[in-house]
């Protein structure tokens, strides 16, 4: 059930202080049907991390001397748990504890590095319609009206606080997880860690998020092999990545925890990371236009033939979630769907 939320402008100045640079491109969230496991807190019997930033050693259920596993082996490892000890006060003994633990995927490293396409060029006629059909259904806006509805007071308070159009805040959960249906069943540090020392492409980049990620689930007492999510590390409805997490995502509710898996941080977060990169409440984001060489202009491809779309500015904040313009577009239109069908 929802928990209450404080309406008094103080409560709502602490929002502005967020517990999480942007989310993993759409293309890598992993779409799962099965319902996942929630993270959840560290229980009170055990050991809590210390204020200087160092965990209890030997009762700590992740203490070990060596790293074995599946990844005992990897210099990169050592190199990465060197550097958690000395830059942010770490325990070798936790890391090597955890890290025992740490599975590699074969399926992560596949998506990673996928073997070079060799069937039939695709067509580029109509990509947009092809797109477009996967979000603007009728099951997705019947879900997103059910979404708005039951979730009425965070989405209007959201949308109060940070000057986002509150329509906007549903369609960005609709598309990345279909109102949280799909928010992906990896766990975080299983995926992390098979991106960051099992692959080579973006290697340096997903160290950066094991490392953001450790430290996001000692500043919010996270279990850390309990967090899931997609297979490239996005997590929860809005699907951000660490680094986004530490950076965005805000306690909403005000229950002690930025928690993203559940619907009240979401929408407050996808709120904030909106409001952050410059939405402007009830201005335009797109409309109809005619061919031009103003970049400004979008072209997309349809069966009929291209359509025309004059950008503005709430366009391009929609792109920092994701640098599209199928995307940005099918957020617009999910958006004025379910929009048109709540009102």
């Amino acid at each position: 059930m929802l928990k209450k939320i404080h309406c008094y402008q103080l409560v709502l100045t602490l929002l502005l202080s967020g517990c999480a640079s942007q989310p993993i491109e759409h293309n890598e969230v992993t779409n799962n049907s099965s319902q996942p496991v929630l993270p959840q807190a560290l229980p009170e019997s055990q050991p809590q991390p210390l204020l200087n930033n160092s965990f209890p050693e030997p009762s700590h259920p992740y203490y070990a001397d060596t790293i074995s596993g599946d990844f005992g082996q990897s210099i990169e490892l050592h190199q990465f748990i060197d550097k958690m000890v000395t830059k942010h006060g770490f325990s070798s003994t936790y890391l090597n504890g955890l890290f025992s633990q740490a599975q590699r995927l074969e399926q992560v490293i596949n998506l990673e590095s996928p073997a070079p396409y060799q069937g039939p060029s695709k067509p580029r006629l109509g990509s947009w319609t092809r797109y477009r059909n996967k979000f603007l259904t009728a099951e997705h806006i019947k879900h997103g009206v059910e979404f708005w509805r039951n979730n009425a007071q965070a989405v209007q308070l959201a949308s109060q606080t940070y000057g986002v159009d509150p329509e906007y805040i549903v369609a960005i959960i609709g598309v990345e997880t279909y109102f949280g249906r799909n928010i992906g069943k990896t766990k975080i540090i299983d995926a992390l860690s098979t991106l960051a020392f099992a692959t080579h492409r973006r290697a340096k980049y997903f160290s950066s998020e094991l490392e953001h990620y450790l430290l996001m689930t000692r500043e919010q007492h996270y279990e850390p092999r309990q967090p899931v999510g997609s297979w490239a590390g996005a997590m929860g409805l809005g699907q951000f990545m660490p680094s986004s997490f530490r950076k965005l995502a805000v306690d909403f509710d005000h229950n002690g925890r930025c928690d993203i898996w559940q619907p009240t941080d979401a929408i407050g977060s996808v709120a904030h990371y909106f409001a952050k990169h410059g939405w402007q409440r009830q201005r335009p984001v797109t409309q109809p236009s005619r061919p031009s060489n103003n970049e400004s202009v979008i072209e997309l491809s349809t069966y009929q033939g291209s359509e025309f779309w004059q950008i503005h500015p709430n366009f391009k904040v929609i792109k920092r979630y994701n640098n599209s313009n199928k995307y940005a577009m099918a957020v617009h239109q999910l958006a004025q769907a379910i929009k048109q069908r709540y009102l």
